[in-house]
């Protein structure tokens, strides 16, 4: 469920835990995180002496238990950073060209990236330009490098790179889910038409919202096409766990048990937020054994030498435990009007005081997305788009289910790119199309 864990669940606190307690909380976490700053330092300096291969030691069962020992140890106590996008090439037209990453548009929570293509000669026929809205739910924009790199080769790619909240000043003022719609707005102004957007689960609300209210202002630049994948537009269909535990927590219980202010010296020190430490530990808690058994194996394979297997550990831990904190209001508002009230499935979602219409969408083809396996937004909730926008011509719509999928699954991996992305590709085509037999007649 996004927000509430894209990838997982808010942190079930210990009883003992009072909301009281959750305003120093992210000092303290800052604390203690500092304090092990030493320790670190000399698993550091004991895993490069028993890595040596001058250390006769280096060479034993003891030695390199003690080297993997500290490499486990820095790992599960560091904080990770913004992984990087480490898309440099891709292959266009049989071609392997280099990929540029530009950024075209900003504001203190976002920036809007473009991935240039430097290609030596032009297209003969201009490829869809597509912006991908990345979720705000917890983990960084480059969480969707696998849903990138598989619509490079056929198309123009922007995508929302959301900014941590942590690093935006309290004076640069407030995020919530209306400051979203009206950033994807800007966006898509931005970009000047003729591009089709598509939201990768969190966003398919406010990206809905976004083009029901351009829709609704006669906005020329509406996209040619919006496709919502695994998104939460109607959670009272097929609710799963994490639905259901937003609707019986209430939003005075998330605003009382998870919102804390961020500590000095990070810029946005007393800015209020829901911190990604404790993201993580709800992401974690699902899956506990599992996490556990995967850093022992990773202890295993040092140990071995097996470095293809350590790599691969390493490679999706970095992107995995990299995780943002969301501002407060964000969280709090998209709980509340998405997981709690129902509000643009009943018809209630408003923005700027207006009301939401989907059912204002004429000029936009709308494809959804579901996995058959998706345990986080269930069967039917991101259909539940084509009742709502009702204005669209069947022959404009699409609902695909993929099978044998997770929610995971919906935007990454080898069945996106070999059975999802083509028919995205195959229904953008039709929308450009569509739309210019409309603007002929």
């Amino acid at each position: 469920m996004p927000v509430i864990g894209e990838f997982g669940r808010p942190p079930e606190l210990p009883a003992e835990v009072s909301p009281a307690m959750t305003t120093p909380m992210y000092w303290f976490y800052e604390l203690a995180h500092a304090s092990l700053n030493p320790a670190r330092a000399m698993s550091d300096a004991a895993k490069l002496m028993f890595k040596n291969p001058l250390n006769p030691w280096s060479h034993t069962d003891l030695g390199k238990s003690i080297a993997a020992a500290c490499e486990v140890f820095e790992r599960t106590t560091r904080r990770y950073g913004k992984p990087e996008w480490g898309l440099d090439t891709t292959e266009v037209n049989g071609m392997r060209v280099p990929i540029e990453i530009h950024n075209v548009w900003e504001k203190p929570f976002c920036r809007l990236l473009y991935f240039e293509r430097k290609l030596e000669h032009p297209l003969r026929h201009p490829q869809p330009r597509v912006l991908i809205v990345a979720p705000m739910s917890g983990h960084y924009a480059t969480l969707l490098r696998g849903t990138v790199e598989a619509f490079l080769p056929t198309h123009e790619v922007y995508i929302t790179d959301w900014t941590d909240a942590r690093m935006v000043p309290v004076a640069a003022g407030r995020f919530d889910l209306d400051d979203y719609v009206d950033y994807v707005i800007e966006m898509l102004q931005t970009l000047g038409g003729n591009v089709h957007v598509v939201a990768v689960c969190q966003p398919s609300v406010p990206v809905l919202a976004a083009v029901s209210v351009m829709e609704a202002n006669d906005d020329p630049f509406v996209p040619l096409s919006m496709t919502l994948m695994g998104g939460p537009i109607d959670t009272r269909r097929n609710p799963t766990a994490v639905n259901n535990l937003a609707a019986e927590k209430g939003i005075d219980w998330f605003r009382s048990h998870v919102i804390t202010k961020v500590p000095f010296p990070h810029p946005g020190v007393m800015r209020d937020v829901y911190p990604g430490f404790l993201q993580l530990n709800g992401f974690i808690s699902m899956n506990l054994d599992r996490h556990m058994d995967a850093h022992k194996n990773l202890f295993n394979h040092l140990v071995q030498g097996d470095g293809d297997l350590a790599d691969k550990h390493r490679e999706f831990y970095d992107e995995y435990l990299a995780v943002m904190d969301l501002t407060a209001e964000f969280y709090l508002q998209t709980v509340d009007v998405v997981f709690v009230k129902h509000a643009l499935p009943k018809g209630e979602m408003m923005h700027r005081g207006k009301l939401v219409e989907p059912w204002k969408i004429k000029r936009v083809a709308l494809m959804t997305v579901e996995g058959e396996k998706d345990d986080i937004s269930g069967l039917g909730q991101t259909e539940a788009t084509h009742t709502l926008c009702s204005s669209i011509p069947d022959e404009r719509r699409v609902h695909y289910v993929q099978k044998g999928v997770g929610h995971y699954g919906v935007f990454n991996g080898s069945r996106f790119r070999s059975e999802i992305v083509p028919r995205i590709s195959d229904f953008m085509l039709s929308a450009a199309n569509g739309a210019r037999a409309n603007a002929a007649e």
